[in-house]
Order: C-alpha cells, then sequence, then structure tokens
C-alpha cells in the first residue's frame, strides 16, 4: 500500500475486511498467474474471513464524534498512573485526538479492543464494569458517575461492560489517534476474545 496517496489508502482501510483481501488478490493478479492465482484468491478470502469471526463487536453501543484535531506543534504526551503499582505512558510527537461520546445500554458492551494511543475516560451516568485481557482471574475494575481513569492504549487490549440496569455514558479523549484513517478505525482497534473471562 505504498503506493498508494493518503486519500486511496483511507478508502481501502475504510473497506470490510473481505472487500480489502479481495483488492489485494486483485492487484497479485499481475505477478501471479492460473491456478496460484486461484489458490490465492481463495486463502486471501478464507483468511479474512477467519479473522473477521474471531473478533469481538460491541453490543448495545452507541457513540457520537465530537471533535477530531491535529496537534499544531510537535506534542509528547506522558501519563504517570500511580496506584496498583505504577505505570508510565509515553507518546512521542503525538498526531490526532478525537473527542467521542459513547452510551453502552444495559448488558451492552465495547467489545473486546485496543486502542493505537492512549484514552482518557470520563465517567457521565452509570456504573462501568471493565476487564482487563491480561489478568488471567479476570477481576473486575468498577468506574462510577464522576469517575475518570486512563487507558493505555498501545496495544493493552480489554473490554467495557454495563452490567447495570441503567444506560452508561462516558466521554472518552483518545490520543496519538492515527491520522488519515476513519472513524472508528482511527481510534479502536477490534480484537478477538483472550478467553480469559467466563463471559
Amino acid at each position: 500500500m505504498k503506493n498508494l496517496n493518503p486519500n486511496s489508502r483511507s478508502k481501502v482501510l475504510g473497506r470490510p475486511i473481505l472487500f480489502t483481501a479481495l483488492y489485494a488478490a486483485k492487484k497479485m493478479a499481475t505477478v501471479v498467474k492460473g491456478r496460484q492465482l486461484a489458490l490465492a484468491v481463495i486463502v486471501a478470502a478464507a483468511s479474512s474471513v477467519a479473522v473477521a469471526a474471531v473478533l469481538t463487536p460491541a453490543h448495545l453501543v452507541s457513540g457520537v464524534i465530537y471533535a477530531r484535531a491535529s496537534f499544531v506543534d510537535s506534542t509528547d504526551i506522558k501519563f504517570k498512573i500511580k496506584g496498583q503499582g505504577q505505570e508510565v505512558i509515553n507518546v512521542n510527537n503525538a498526531g490526532d485526538t478525537v473527542m467521542q461520546k459513547i452510551v453502552i445500554l444495559p448488558g451492552g458492551n465495547t467489545g473486546w479492543h485496543s486502542h493505537p494511543g492512549p484514552a482518557v475516560v470520563l465517567i457521565a451516568s452509570g456504573q462501568m464494569s471493565f476487564y482487563d485481557s491480561e489478568d488471567p482471574t479476570c477481576t473486575v475494575r468498577t468506574y462510577s458517575a464522576g469517575q475518570a481513569f486512563v487507558d493505555s492504549g498501545q496495544g493493552h487490549v480489554h473490554i467495557a461492560r454495563n452490567e447495570g440496569s441503567v444506560p452508561l455514558e462516558l466521554y472518552v479523549t483518545y490520543f496519538d489517534v492515527t491520522p488519515g484513517v476513519p472513524p472508528p478505525g482511527a481510534f479502536r482497534i477490534d480484537a478477538p476474545d483472550p478467553g480469559n473471562c467466563s463471559f
């Protein structure tokens, strides 16, 4: 994809996984002939479907993006979180930033996912149950209205669930969002179920 201009690249990245695989297979047609081409198309399509089948999409979730902007000056961000140990999150030359409102209805969840960069999450109403993919005991961490926390992003896979009886309303600011990629792919990376939780 290095030969695509930014507009073409965002169009390709915005397509569903299967269409992207078929697009790549079509481009390989000039290199691969006959039976090899047919095999390449079958493998690409099957791989894309298999990956999509194991991802965990959101359920009973809606989101509205309020704003997206790029830092004018080169901006480094550092979060130092003390609590359960100490965590330091560094982002050098953060790119785009997105602000989003998310509502999760009772029984809903975000699906397992991560973010390219850190995210600051504010709980406006309801209670959020937060689970970490790296916790073998699947211990819940709850956040209630009026509380905030920082999600490290950078590959940290997690899921947020509304296990209460009222809608959960969150306001999230995502840092180091992938430039040129349309939402939600710019700030959300779907992940498969890590298998550490029973739900």
